[in-house]
C-alpha cells in the first residue's frame, strides 16, 4: 500500500488540491448567498430567473454582431471555395466561381428563394462592417497585383504591347462613351452629369483583368511563349493605363467643379512623384538587406504594411480612392524577386482566401438580377454585352494583326484581353460608391464582367479549333516522341534516366518532352516561376549529362490527370511515361490516376514503378499471351542493342518480384495486373523496377 502511494503521489497531491479548492469555493458560495437581497430572490421566484423559462436564445446569442460577422465569413469562404473548385474543373478561372458565389448569396438567389435565411445571414445593419472588411481585403489584393507587374518585362516587348494595349483602351473607351449617350437618360442616377457617367461607362468597357488573364496564360502553359509574353505585357500596360484613367475619372466625378478636378489631378501627380522618387529608393535599400525569411522580421513587414496603408489613405484623402494607392504601393516595390515573393507569401493567403471573397459577396449583395424585370432592360443588357465584347475583342485583335501577329494569335490576344473579372468588379464598385452608377446599370455591368470572363476559355478553344491544321508527323520509324510526366523533381530525373538508357542507341530519333503540373491555379506569377525552376532543375541536369535536348512544359491546373491526358493526346506522342507508387491500380489517388491514364490516353502508356534501378543491362518481358509478347517486343526492339532481353509467360499467381533479382527491369502489359491482381501486389513489393505498358488501339 505504501509503495502504491509513493508511486502515485503526484496524482494524490492533485486530487488533494482539487478537494481543498472545491471546499473553499463551497464555503464562499454559502456565505455569499447570505448577502442576496429580497428583490433579487424575488426575481428568481417570479420566474424571470427560473431554469424552466430559459430559451435557446438565452444560451446561444446568434444575433450578436460578432457572431453574425463570423458566420458570414464562414459561409462566404465555404461557398466561394466550393464554386471556385467547381469552375476550375470545367476549365474556368476560379474567380468565376467566387463571383457566382457572391451573386448566389445575394438577393438575386438566396434573398429570392430563402428571404428569411438571407435576412438572418445578412441583416442590413451588418453590411457596413462587411464592406469595410472587404475593402481591407481589396487593398491587400491590389497591393499584390501591383507587385506582380514586372516593369522589366514591359520593356522587352513594349513596342508591340504598347500599341495593342493602347488600341485595347482607346477603341472600347470611345465605343463606351458613345454607348453612354444611349444609356444616360435611362440609367444615370439623379444629379450625375453626362461627362461623369459616360467616362465611367468607357472605363467599364475598356478594362482588362490582368490577374485573371495571367492565370489563364499560366494554366495553358503560354507564360514563356512569345504570344504569352505579348499578352501579359499588353494586359499589364492596360492595367496601369486603366487605373490611371480611373483615378482621373473618379477625381472628375467627385469634384464639384472643374477647378476641383484639376487640383485633385495635380495632387495625384505630386503623390506619384513622391512614391517613385522618394519611397521607392527607400524600399530598394530595405530589399537589399532583407532577402530571406530569417532576416525579414515583423518590423520590416510592419514598415511595408504601414507604407501600403499610408499610400491608400493618401489617395483616399486626395479623392482618387484608396485602391489606387494600394496598387501604386505594389508597383514601386523593389524588383528584388525574393523580397517580393516573401512579402506576397505573407499577405496572399489571408487576402485571397479570407478577405477577398467578402468583396465578391458584398458585390453580390448589390447585384439584384431581379431589377432587370422587363424585356427592354434585358435588351439594354444584351446591347451592353455585344458592345463590350466587340469593342475589346476587335480592338486588340486588329491591333495585334497590325503589329505582325498571324490571325490565329491575334484572335487569341483579343479573347484574352476581353477578360474582365475581378478588376472590373473593383471599378464598378467604385462607380457605385461615388454614385455614378445606378443599381440597374451596375447589375448589367456585373453580368457583363461575368460573361466576358467566362467566355475567354471557350473562345480560345474555338479559335484553336478553327485554325487547326493537319500537322505532318513523321512515322514512328523516323522519330519517337515521349512525354514524361512527373511530380517530385527526383522522379522526373529518374524517369528521364530510364528513358535515356532504354533508347541510348537511338537518341537521334528520340524527342522527349518533360511535363510538370502544379495542382493549384491560384499561385502568384513569382511563385509559378520559382516552382518551375525547382521542378526542372534535376531533370535538366540528367539531360545535360546524357547529352539530350528535352522540351519542358510547365502549367498550373486543378485537374492534374485530365491535363496530362489532354497534353498526351494533343501532342501526338508515341509514349506517355509516368511514375507510380503502391498500391497499383487501386482506389487511391495514385492507382486511380494510373487507371485513368490507361483508359483515356490515346497513346501507349508506360507506368514506372521505380524500385531503385541503376543501370539497365538485363530486361525481362513477362507476357500473358502471344499478342502481349508481340507488343512488348515492338517496344523492346527500340532498346539499346547491348541490353539483354528475356521473355517469360506468366505461369501462375505465385510469381514474385523477388524471384527475378537478376534483372534490372521487368516489363509487362497492364493486362497482367487487371487479371492477376495478386501478381501485381507481389511485384510492386519487390526490389526490381517495373514498367507496365498499356497499348492504345
Amino acid at each position: 500500500m505504501y509503495s502504491f502511494l509513493i508511486k502515485n503521489r503526484r496524482s494524490f497531491v492533485k486530487l488533494l488540491i482539487f478537494v481543498v479548492v472545491g471546499f473553499l469555493l463551497y464555503i464562499l458560495f454559502v456565505e455569499g448567498q447570505k448577502l442576496e437581497t429580497g428583490t433579487q430572490i424575488g426575481n428568481l421566484k417570479d420566474g424571470t430567473g427560473s431554469m424552466s423559462s430559459l430559451r435557446l436564445s438565452d444560451i446561444f446569442d446568434f444575433t450578436h454582431p460578432l457572431s453574425i460577422l463570423i458566420l458570414q465569413i464562414l459561409v462566404i469562404i465555404i461557398f466561394s471555395r466550393a464554386l471556385a473548385w467547381l469552375m476550375s474543373h470545367i476549365g474556368q478561372p476560379t474567380v468565376i466561381g467566387e463571383i457566382i458565389a457572391g451573386i448566389m448569396l445575394g438577393p438575386s438567389l438566396l434573398g429570392l428563394f430563402l428571404p428569411g435565411t438571407f435576412a438572418f445571414l445578412f441583416p442590413s445593419d451588418s453590411l457596413p462592417k462587411l464592406e469595410f472588411l472587404s475593402q481591407i481585403g481589396l487593398i491587400l489584393f491590389m497591393f499584390i497585383i501591383g507587385m506582380e507587374l514586372e516593369l522589366t518585362v514591359l520593356r522587352k516587348r513594349a513596342k508591340e504591347a504598347l500599341f495593342i494595349s493602347n488600341a485595347g483602351i482607346v477603341i472600347p473607351y470611345i465605343i463606351g462613351v458613345t454607348l453612354a449617350y444611349f444609356l444616360y437618360e435611362r440609367f444615370a442616377p439623379d444629379g450625375v452629369g453626362f461627362i461623369s457617367f459616360s467616362l465611367f461607362i468607357g472605363i467599364a468597357l475598356s478594362i482588362t483583368a490582368f490577374p485573371v488573364l495571367a492565370r489563364i496564360v499560366q494554366e495553358r502553359g503560354m507564360s514563356k511563349s512569345p504570344l504569352g509574353t505579348i499578352v501579359i505585357t499588353s494586359a499589364a500596360i492596360d492595367d496601369i493605363s486603366a487605373w490611371g484613367i480611373l483615378a482621373i475619372v473618379v477625381a472628375i466625378a467627385n469634384a464639384n467643379a472643374i477647378t476641383g478636378a484639376i487640383i485633385t489631378i495635380a495632387l495625384s501627380l505630386i503623390y506619384i512623384a513622391i512614391m517613385i522618387f522618394l519611397i521607392k529608393p527607400f524600399l530598394d535599400k530595405i530589399s537589399l538587406r532583407y532577402t530571406v525569411h530569417e532576416t525579414i522580421s515583423k518590423t520590416v513587414v510592419a514598415v511595408v504594411f504601414c507604407m501600403v496603408l499610408l499610400s491608400a489613405f493618401t489617395t483616399e484623402a486626395i479623392g482618387i480612392h484608396a485602391l489606387f494607392g494600394a496598387f501604386m504601393a505594389g508597383v514601386i516595390m523593389p524588383e528584388n524577386i525574393k523580397f517580393k515573393r516573401i512579402m506576397s507569401e505573407k499577405i496572399e493567403d489571408v487576402s485571397l482566401v479570407l478577405l477577398l471573397p467578402l468583396f465578391f459577396v458584398f458585390t453580390g449583395l448589390r447585384t439584384e438580377i431581379g431589377l432587370l424585370n422587363s424585356g427592354s432592360l434585358w435588351g439594354y443588357a444584351f446591347l451592353v454585352f455585344v458592345v463590350a465584347i466587340t469593342g475589346k475583342f476587335a480592338g486588340t485583335a486588329i491591333a495585334s494583326r497590325f503589329v505582325g501577329l498571324p490571325w490565329k494569335d491575334s484572335l487569341i490576344v483579343g479573347a484574352l484581353m476581353n477578360t474582365r473579372g475581378l478588376i472590373e468588379l473593383v471599378a464598378l464598385n467604385i462607380g457605385y460608391d461615388i454614385g455614378v452608377l445606378s443599381p440597374e446599370i451596375f447589375t448589367i455591368l456585373v453580368l457583363m464582367a461575368l460573361v466576358t470572363t467566362f467566355m475567354t476559355g471557350p473562345a480560345m478553344t474555338f479559335i484553336n479549333f478553327i485554325f487547326k491544321t493537319k500537322e505532318l508527323y513523321a512515322s514512328v520509324n523516323d522519330f519517337f516522341k515521349v512525354l514524361i510526366s512527373f511530380g517530385p523533381p527526383k522522379s522526373g530525373a529518374r524517369l528521364l534516366d530510364l528513358v535515356s538508357q532504354l533508347f541510348r542507341n537511338d537518341k537521334q530519333k528520340l524527342r522527349v518532352t518533360a511535363l510538370h503540373l502544379t495542382p493549384n491555379t491560384e499561385i502568384s506569377k513569382e511563385n509559378a516561376y520559382q516552382f518551375e525552376e525547382h521542378a526542372f532543375r534535376e531533370i535538366n541536369v540528367v539531360a545535360a549529362d546524357k547529352e539530350m535536348i528535352i522540351a519542358t512544359d510547365y502549367r498550373t491546373t486543378q485537374a492534374v490527370s485530365k491535363e496530362i491526358t489532354k497534353t498526351a493526346n494533343r501532342g501526338k506522342f508515341n509514349l506517355l511515361v509516368v511514375g507510380s507508387s503502391r498500391p497499383l491500380l487501386g482506389s487511391d489517388k495514385t492507382g486511380g490516376k494510373a487507371r485513368f491514364f490507361f483508359d483515356h490516353v490515346k497513346t501507349d502508356v508506360a507506368l514506372i514503378i521505380d524500385n531503385g534501378f541503376d543501370k539497365i543491362d538485363r530486361v525481362l518481358l513477362v507476357c500473358i499471351n502471344e499478342e502481349s509478347q508481340n507488343y512488348l517486343k515492338t517496344i523492346a526492339d527500340r532498346f539499346s542493342n547491348d541490353i539483354l532481353i528475356d521473355v517469360e509467360y506468366l505461369p501462375s499467381t505465385r510469381l514474385r518480384n523477388e524471384d527475378y533479382t537478376q534483372y534490372d527491369l521487368i516489363m509487362t502489359g497492364v493486362e497482367c495486373f487487371r487479371t492477376q491482381r495478386q501478381v501485381g501486389a507481389n511485384w510492386t513489393a519487390g526490389p526490381v523496377s517495373i514498367a507496365i505498358f498499356s497499348q492504345y488501339e
